[in-house]
C-alpha cells in the first residue's frame, strides 16, 4: 500500500464507487490485448514504422480512453485508419467486432463459473468480495461506475455472486452506441441524488477517468493498480501505479488483501 506525501483522511465517507473490471472483476482482464490485437489488424503502417512503434501508438490511444465506453476507443481506431490513408468503416462497426472478440472470452470464462468448474472468486480481484462485505457492513452505500455495458456489468455480477450489495446502483452505457454516458456524469449525479458533498465520496478503479473525477469532486481515490498477467500475483501494476498517481489518487493498492491496515488509514 502507497499512500501519497501529505495525504489525509476525509472523516465523512457515506459513499463508495467501484469501477468494475479490473477493480473488482477479471472476467473481462486481457481486455486491452483483445483490442490491441484488433487495431494492430486493422492500422496501415507507415512507411519506415516498425510494428513496435505501431503498438506503442496503439498502446497509447486504448489506454489514454480507459474508462470511457469503448464506442470512444472505436472512433479514435477508425481516425487513425482514416489519417493513414485507409478507408475506415464506422466506429459502431469496429466496436461490434470488438465485443464479438472480447464475448468469446467472457462468455467462455462465465460458463466455467456458472457449471461450478471454477470458483466465482477466481474471477474476482483478490479480497474483492471480502471488500465489498466489509463496506456494506459499514452502512456506506455502495455503487458500480463503468464503462462496459450495464447489462454486462448486470450479468457478471450476477454470476459472480456480488449483484446483491448494489441493487439498482450498477451504471454503465446503455449500450454499445451510448456516447452520452460518462462516468462523470453518474459521480455527479451520484452526489445530487443522495444530497452529499465529495468529500463524502471513496472511489476504487483501475482506470483514470474515475480517479480524476473523484478527486475533482472533492474524494478520496485509491488506485487498483491490478496485475491482470498474472492473476493474483499481489504485485502493483507498475505502469498503471504511474498513470493513477498521476492522476492524483491518494492511495494506491495491488487488490483488496490487506484490507486490515487499508481500513485504519481510511476511516481512522
Amino acid at each position: 500500500m502507497e499512500l501519497r506525501p501529505g495525504f489525509r483522511p476525509h472523516s465523512r465517507l457515506t459513499h463508495v464507487v467501484f469501477d468494475w473490471d479490473g477493480t473488482l472483476s477479471l472476467i473481462r482482464a486481457g481486455w486491452g490485448e483483445v483490442m490491441m490485437a484488433q487495431w494492430l489488424a486493422l492500422i496501415p503502417r507507415l512507411p519506415g514504422e516498425s510494428a513496435e512503434q505501431l503498438r506503442h501508438l496503439a498502446h497509447d490511444d486504448i489506454w489514454r480512453l480507459n474508462g470511457k465506453p469503448s464506442i470512444h476507443q472505436a472512433a479514435q481506431l477508425a481516425e487513425r485508419i482514416q489519417e493513414r490513408g485507409g478507408q475506415p468503416l464506422s466506429a459502431v462497426d469496429y466496436e461490434n467486432d470488438y465485443q464479438r472478440r472480447l464475448g468469446e472470452v467472457v462468455g467462455a470464462r462465465l460458463a466455467a463459473v456458472r457449471s461450478g468448474a471454477v470458483a466465482t472468486d477466481a474471477w474476482l480481484v483478490t479480497a474483492a468480495r471480502r471488500a465489498i462485505e466489509t463496506f456494506a457492513g459499514r452502512g456506506l452505500t455502495l455503487h458500480v461506475v463503468s464503462g462496459t455495458q450495464r447489462r454486462f456489468v448486470v450479468e457478471e455480477a450476477e454470476a459472480l455472486e456480488v449483484a446483491q450489495h448494489f441493487g439498482r446502483r450498477i451504471h454503465g452505457p446503455t449500450s454499445e452506441h451510448d456516447t452520452a454516458y460518462s462516468k462523470r456524469g453518474v459521480i455527479n449525479a451520484i452526489l445530487r441524488d443522495h444530497a452529499i458533498g465529495g468529500e463524502q465520496l471513496l472511489a476504487f478503479g483501475d482506470g483514470h477517468v474515475e480517479i480524476e473525477q473523484t478527486k475533482l469532486v472533492g474524494g478520496l481515490a485509491v488506485a487498483v493498480a491490478t496485475d491482470e498477467s498474472q492473476f493474483h500475483s499481489g504485485r502493483i501494476d507498475a505502469p498503471k501505479r504511474d498513470r493513477l498517481m498521476g492522476m492524483g489518487a491518494d492511495i494506491c493498492i495491488p487488490d483488496f488483501r490487506e484490507l486490515d491496515a487499508l481500513l485504519p488509514v481510511l476511516f481512522p
